[in-house]
């Protein structure tokens, strides 16, 4: 496997609301995501927020049939039953990302500040790569330091894992 990197992803509010409350601790995904154990995941919310909000750490990678992962997964999914199984629909195999540490960003980077930082910028579709000597990261990095606020439920989660 790669080595721990940094990748964005986009997200509606709800999903990355509760990753960020830290009852959502996967990311549902139709295909595999090809990242390592410990790279930093940022989310982006989708319009009308167009914001980088925070971050995760990627502690696990999960192939497996719908319903075992739906066993395995369903009450941290941040779905429904039925909304689960509606997205994996005709599929043999879904994926899911483990994560842990979500951090709120004290203040969101909005889309025109990621365009100015790095222009052509394009929230990505699925994921992106962000470059380790790279603009985005660099803001991102910033931003996590001005005031991160941990999730309250970190700890429960991580004795319960």
């Amino acid at each position: 496997m790669n080595a721990a990197h940094n990748f964005l992803i986009s997200l509606e509010e709800r999903h990355a609301s509760r990753i960020l409350q830290g009852t959502k601790t996967v990311e549902l995904r139709r295909r595999p995501m090809h990242v390592a154990l410990g790279s930093t995941v940022w989310i982006y919310v989708k319009m009308p927020v167009g914001s980088i909000v925070g971050c995760a750490t990627v502690t696990g990678l999960h192939t497996l049939a719908p319903s075992t992962l739906w066993r395995r997964f369903g009450t941290v999914s941040g779905l429904k039953r039925h909304e689960f199984f509606e997205y994996f629909s005709g599929l043999p195999k879904a994926f899911a990302l483990g994560l842990s540490e979500p951090t709120q960003l004290a203040s969101p980077i909005p889309l025109s500040k990621l365009r100015d930082m790095a222009g052509g910028f394009h929230p990505p579709q699925f994921f992106a790569n962000v470059a380790s000597d790279g603009p985005l990261l660099h803001v991102m990095s910033q931003a996590l330091h001005g005031r991160p606020h941990k999730s309250p439920n970190l700890q429960r989660e991580l004795e319960l894992a």
